[in-house]
């Protein structure tokens, strides 16, 4: 795929691509069931995409002139640091991480000045509970976060940040309770992404 296709396409289409967009029956985190799941790593193990999402996440996000990129563990490591590549001059990507108190913490000795332009990358948006975290841990650094952006929302009710929230794509997928499941009913396979 050559850089304008990549620029002209829509993030489902990236997902598609990159064999990331899963069809079957999937265990969600949640506990819920679904029939589609998106496996964020399909695609951000290719670098030419994970490029092309970042740019856009540079390209929302710029108004606010960031100094400093932060993304959740495990996807917003490579989000976060791609994403302050495409800023350029000084801006940093950092992460923040789960401690063993519950809740995530800007560690690794990164110094966060209060005067820093902070603003927050993620992958999947689907309760915001990494966000909500990654929010807290900046927080508790001393600063006020700017915006924030996702490759795919994917929620069933809007997040509130208290800040922008910004999203590449929105890629609806239906979930249920595993005693109201279809795909239970009609006893096809139960998988758990990311476990094998």
């Amino acid at each position: 795929m050559t850089d304008a296709s990549l620029r002209g396409a829509s993030v489902e289409s990236l997902f598609a691509q990159a064999g990331a967009l899963l069809d079957g029956h999937f265990l969600l985190k949640s506990g819920r069931h679904a029939g589609r799941y998106l496996e964020k790593f399909l695609v951000l193990q290719h670098p030419p995409y994970a490029v092309e999402l970042c740019r856009r996440f540079a390209d929302v996000l710029a108004p606010h002139s960031p100094t400093l990129v932060v993304g959740p563990t495990t996807g917003g490591v490579l989000l976060a640091h791609e994403a302050a590549r495409q800023f350029g001059g000084s801006v940093r990507g950092i992460f923040a991480e789960p401690v063993a108190a519950g809740g995530r913490a800007l560690r690794r000795g990164w110094a966060v000045d209060a005067s820093e332009r902070v603003v927050i990358v993620d992958d999947i948006l689907t309760t915001g509970a990494s966000l909500v975290e990654t929010v807290d841990a900046v927080r508790a650094a001393g600063v006020e976060p700017l915006a924030a952006a996702v490759i795919v929302d994917r929620s069933a009710s809007p997040v509130d940040l208290g800040f922008p929230l910004h999203s590449l794509g929105r890629i609806e997928i239906s979930s249920w309770e595993a005693d109201a499941c279809e795909l239970c009913a009609a006893d096809i396979p139960l998988r758990k992404p990311g476990s094998g």
